[in-house]
């Protein structure tokens, strides 16, 4: 990845974490109160977190990233990893 392509990448980022910043502080705790944004403002964030969304997904293909997902701690691993020295060998069998 280039110094350019990094730095916009960056960039991108802060962009995203201080546009959902101002989501979460300009939200109200109830959906019974106004939003204070209007909704033109509305549609425009999202649109604007869209555009972030595609750049930064253009960026990581053209670096040949992976594609970054998120994933729940919990959730199994997609594969197993053995170790070369257990391959071929039969497991363990308990005496009981």
């Amino acid at each position: 990845m280039s110094d350019e392509s990094r730095k916009e990448r960056e960039i991108l980022v802060v962009m995203r974490k201080v546009l959902a910043q101002i989501i979460k502080d300009t939200t109200p705790p109830s959906r019974a109160m106004k939003h204070p944004l209007s909704d033109q403002t509305i549609q425009d964030v999202r649109h604007c977190l869209g555009l972030i969304s595609l750049r930064e997904r253009e960026l990581a293909d053209a670096a040949g990233v992976a594609q970054e997902r998120p994933y729940f701690t919990d959730e199994p691993a997609p594969a197993d990893v053995v170790p070369i020295s257990r391959i071929g060998k039969a497991p363990k069998k308990d005496d009981s």
